[in-house]
C-alpha cells in the first residue's frame, strides 16, 4: 500500500497531469455542462452580439419550459399531441417567438416526421409542426408500433431477432409519461454520451508514460535496484492507473450531476426514452438511461486504461505509447464507416469506441445462437478487455526490465 501511495503521489505531482485534469474539467463540466445549460444550449435566442446567438438566461428558459409542459397533463396521448401542435401554431401565428422557445417543438416535429410522413407537404418549406392539421394526429401508439416494424424490416431484423426486440418493447409502459423532453434529449444525446470520448484523450496523455516513462527518464535501473523490485512496482503502477481513472471520472460525473440538478432538477426522470426516439425498444426511463451512460463511461474508461497501460509497458518511448493509445480509440472512430457492418459492430466493443446512445437503437449481437442487445455487451466487454490487459502489462514490463 505504501508503494501505491508513492506512485499515486508521483503521478499527481506531474504538471502535465494537473493541466490535463483541468482542461478535461473545463471542457466537460464548464463548457459541456454549465455554459451549455446557461448559454449556448438552452439560452433564449436573438442575441446577435453573442457568438452563439443566445442570451445568458438558460436557467430561466429551462424552468419556464418545464412549467409550460405541466399544462399537458403528464401523459402523452393523441389529445396531448394535438394540443401540443395546436398550441405551437397558435403562438407562432401570434408572433410569440419568446414563448415558442418554451415548447418541445423540435421533439414534437421529429415525432411528426417519423410517425405521420403522409402529412408532410413537399411544397411547404416550414417544419411540419407549423402547418400539419392537429385533428389528423391520431393513433400515436399504433403508428409507433408500425414504424418499429417497418424499421426492423428495412434493417433486416426479422424472425427470431425481431421477436427478441419485440419482447423488450412490450415492457415499455404506455401511455408515456410526458414533461419537458428537450433537456433530457441533449443531456443523454451529447452531454453525458460524449464524456467517454473526452476522457480517452486525457487518459492516453496521462497514463501512456506510466511504464514507458521509466525508460524515457532512464530510471529503469533504479527501479530494479530498489528493495521492492519490478513486480511490486508494476502492481502499484497498475493500481495507480486504475485509481486515477476512477478519480477523474468521479470528478467529472459528480460535477456534471450537480450542474444538472441545479439547472434541470429531477423533473422528467420517469419519462421513457421513447419520448426522445419513439422507435426505441428499451424499457428504460430517463434516469435509468443516464445511469447506463455514466456506467458506460466509467467501465469503458477502466477498460481503456488497461489497454493504455499495456501499450506503455510494451513500448520504451512516451511518444509511440501515446500515439498507439490514441489510435486504439480514435482510429476505429475515423475508419469504421468504411468497413463492413459486422466489423463495425465488433470494433464498438473496444473500450470507449462504441456509443452509450446505443440504448436508443435496436442493434444486437448474435452469439452462440442467441441474440444479445448491444448495450449489454458495450458495458461488459470493454472492462473485461481492460482487466485482461493489466496482468499482461505487468508481465510485459517485467520481461523488458529483466532484459
Amino acid at each position: 500500500m505504501e508503494l501505491f501511495w508513492m506512485e499515486h503521489k508521483k503521478l499527481w505531482r506531474k504538471r502535465i497531469v494537473k493541466i490535463s485534469v483541468l482542461l478535461c474539467f473545463v471542457y466537460t463540466v464548464i463548457f459541456g455542462g454549465i455554459l451549455s445549460f446557461q448559454w449556448f444550449g438552452f439560452g433564449s435566442s436573438d442575441d446577435y452580439t453573442s457568438a452563439f446567438g443566445n442570451n445568458f438566461d438558460g436557467y430561466t428558459v429551462i424552468r419556464d419550459s418545464q412549467q409550460y409542459s405541466l399544462s399537458f397533463g403528464g401523459e402523452l396521448t393523441d389529445e396531448t399531441l394535438q394540443q401540443l401542435v395546436s398550441d405551437y401554431q397558435r403562438m407562432e401565428s401570434a408572433g410569440m417567438d419568446r414563448e415558442l422557445e418554451n415548447t418541445d417543438w423540435q421533439t414534437v416535429n421529429s415525432w411528426l416526421g417519423m410517425l405521420y410522413p403522409e402529412l408532410r407537404d413537399p411544397g411547404n418549406y416550414k417544419t411540419m409542426i407549423c402547418y400539419v392539421d392537429p385533428s389528423r394526429l391520431t393513433g400515436f401508439y399504433e403508428r409507433r408500433q408500425q414504424a418499429i416494424d417497418e424499421f426492423l424490416e428495412v434493417s433486416g431484423q426479422t424472425g427470431a431477432e425481431k421477436e427478441y426486440l419485440h419482447q423488450m418493447e412490450r415492457k415499455v409502459e404506455k401511455p408515456f409519461r410526458y414533461t419537458w423532453v428537450e433537456g433530457w434529449s441533449q443531456l443523454l444525446g451529447s452531454m453525458v454520451a460524449d464524456m467517454g470520448a473526452v476522457m480517452a484523450l486525457f487518459l492516453a496523455v496521462i497514463l501512456s508514460p506510466l511504464f514507458a516513462g521509466e525508460w524515457h527518464d532512464n530510471t529503469s535501473a533504479l527501479v530494479l535496484s530498489t528493495r521492492n523490485g519490478w513486480g511490486r512496482v508494476a502492481f502499484a503502477k497498475i493500481l495507480t492507473g486504475l485509481a486515477f481513472t476512477v478519480e477523474l471520472f468521479a470528478l467529472l460525473a459528480v460535477s456534471s450531476i450537480v450542474a444538472q440538478l441545479f439547472f434541470m432538477g429531477t423533473a422528467g426522470w420517469d419519462m421513457p426514452i421513447q419520448n426522445i426516439k419513439p422507435i426505441a425498444v428499451a424499457p428504460m426511463n430517463m434516469l435509468q438511461a443516464e445511469m447506463y451512460e455514466y456506467a458506460f463511461a466509467l467501465l469503458g474508461a477502466i477498460g481503456f486504461a488497461g489497454i493504455v497501460m499495456l501499450i506503455s509497458a510494451a513500448v520504451k518511448n512516451n511518444v509511440p505509447a501515446l500515439l498507439l493509445s490514441l489510435a486504439v480509440v480514435y482510429g476505429p472512430m475515423m475508419f469504421s464507416g468504411y468497413l463492413p457492418y459486422g466489423l463495425q459492430r465488433a470494433l464498438d466493443l473496444i473500450p470507449l469506441v462504441g456509443s452509450s446512445t446505443d440504448i436508443f437503437r435496436t442493434n444486437t449481437f448474435h452469439i452462440l445462437g442467441r441474440f444479445i442487445w448491444s448495450p449489454n455487451l458495450l458495458i461488459t466487454v470493454p472492462v473485461l478487455i481492460g482487466i485482461l490487459c493489466m496482468p499482461l502489462a505487468v508481465k510485459g514490463w517485467s520481461r523488458r526490465m529483466k532484459a
